[in-house]
C-alpha cells in the first residue's frame, strides 16, 4: 500500500520541475491538480508568477490539463481564462478521471506526468492510473474539511518515507524561476512577432 503513496519526485512548487528533462523524456503533457498545487485552494485565478511559468511551459512545447476534485465552476472559472483544458469532479484517487484526460485529449499515460500536493489522492490515484506522479508541497497549510483529514494520515506516510531515506525535496529561489519565466515569455514573444512579420511578407508577395 505504501507504495503506491510513493511519488516518483518532491518538489517544493511546480515552478521547481526541470521542464527540459521532462521532454527530454518524450512527455508531451503536464496533468495537474488544482487546489493547492497551482494556486491556494480559496484564491480564484492564476497570480503573475504562475502565468509565467505556464508560459514557460508552453514555450518547451508541454500542454497542461487541469484535473481535479473540485466543481465545475470553481474549476472553469481558474480555467477559461488561461485556455487551460480540464476534467472536473474527476473522482480522485480513482484513476478514470486521469484516465479521462488522457483520452479526451489524445495522449498516453507515458507522454503524460501528473502534479499534486495529496498523497491520498493525487499520488495515489496516479499511480494507479500508471502515470508518473511529481508531489508538489502544498501552496498554502490551510485545507477544507476532508483534506485535513487526509493531512493527519499524510504525516504516517511522510514520517515512513523519511525514515527509508525516500524524501528528497527539490527547491530553488523564486527570483530564478521568474526570471526563468520572463525569458521564456520574451523568446514566445519573438516567436509571434517573427511569424507576423514573415505573414505580413508573404500578403506582400501575393499583392505583387
Amino acid at each position: 500500500m505504501f507504495n503506491r503513496l510513493y511519488p516518483k519526485q518532491f518538489v517544493a512548487s511546480v515552478f521547481d520541475i526541470d521542464l527540459e528533462e521532462l521532454k527530454d523524456r518524450g512527455v508531451r503533457v503536464i496533468l495537474t491538480d488544482l487546489d493547492n498545487t497551482l494556486v491556494a485552494w480559496d484564491v480564484p485565478h492564476a497570480p503573475e508568477l504562475l502565468l509565467l511559468w505556464l508560459e514557460k511551459v508552453k514555450s518547451h512545447g508541454l500542454d497542461v490539463i487541469v484535473v481535479s476534485n473540485n466543481n465545475e465552476n470553481r474549476v472553469r472559472t481558474f480555467t477559461e481564462p488561461l485556455g487551460l483544458h480540464y476534467v472536473s469532479r474527476a473522482k480522485k484517487p480513482l484513476p478514470s478521471g486521469f484516465k479521462q484526460a488522457l483520452a479526451k485529449y489524445g495522449y498516453s499515460t507515458k507522454e503524460a506526468i501528473f502534479l499534486g500536493d495529496q498523497l491520498f489522492t493525487d499520488v495515489l490515484g496516479a499511480n494507479m492510473a500508471g502515470i508518473h506522479v511529481i508531489h508538489v508541497e502544498p501552496v498554502v497549510k490551510t485545507d477544507g474539511f476532508v483534506t485535513k483529514f487526509n493531512r493527519m494520515l499524510e504525516k504516517v506516510v511522510f514520517a515512513h518515507m523519511k525514515r527509508r531515506g525516500k524524501y528528497v525535496l527539490i527547491t530553488k529561489k523564486v527570483e530564478e524561476i521568474a526570471v526563468d519565466a520572463k525569458r521564456a515569455k520574451v523568446a514566445v514573444a519573438e516567436k509571434i512577432g517573427e511569424a507576423m512579420h514573415s505573414r505580413s511578407e508573404d500578403s506582400h508577395k501575393k499583392d505583387e
